[in-house]
């Protein structure tokens, strides 16, 4: 399967702690056979194309995945959790999107993408009146969280990331401006 990509790595370059220099994430993925690698910002994401013209599962997002986590486990000595996820879904996700992102701050609007599909039980305990105006939805594999304060100050943003609401899964989020930039990457 031919494509392009985006790897969202989770808490790299936080605080001084798992750090990953840019440059060498591109090195890295280049080792791996990927091409056209680019990254943007300090947070962890790439984007790559992948050529399985070799018949092989290359294009397979969790395969991927696991492959770019243990290259970097071996290559910095720690673990990383790993997302990758294609152009189409990246595009997807940024359409589907339930809130009015153009009339928004990019720093009020942000997407947890998560490794499993969730549905609304997973977050029923959530009173989200009492998180008013702050405000979420769920789409495919992600969150959409509206946080008028920025993420920072989001009350909302702590529960929703709290262990009992995201055990047995991969989550990592990503502002709109990053939302967005990941899709025209994926698109160029």
């Amino acid at each position: 399967m031919n494509g392009r990509y985006a790897a969202l790595l989770r808490g790299i370059n936080v605080g001084g702690h798992k750090k990953v220099p840019m440059a060498r994430l591109r090195t890295l993925l280049e080792g791996l056979g990927h091409g056209g690698v680019r990254t943007h910002l300090q947070s962890g994401n790439a984007v790559f194309t992948v050529d399985g013209g070799d018949g092989g599962d290359g294009g397979d997002e969790e395969t991927l995945a696991a492959a770019i986590g243990s290259a970097i486990e071996k290559e910095f000595g720690f673990a990383v959790d790993v997302l990758v996820r294609d152009a189409a879904y990246l595009k997807a996700v940024a359409d589907a999107c339930p809130f009015p992102a153009a009339d928004l701050e990019p720093k009020q609007l942000h997407v947890t993408y998560f490794s499993v599909p969730v549905d609304e039980t997973r977050f029923a305990s959530v009173d989200r009146a009492a998180f008013l105006p702050e405000d979420f939805h769920l789409g495919d594999r992600a969150l959409y969280l509206y946080a008028p304060d920025g993420l920072g100050r989001s009350k909302l943003a702590v529960k929703l990331s709290t262990p009992a609401l995201n055990r047995g899964m991969i989550a990592t989020s990503r502002n709109w401006n990053t939302v967005t930039r990941l899709v025209e990457m994926t698109h160029d």
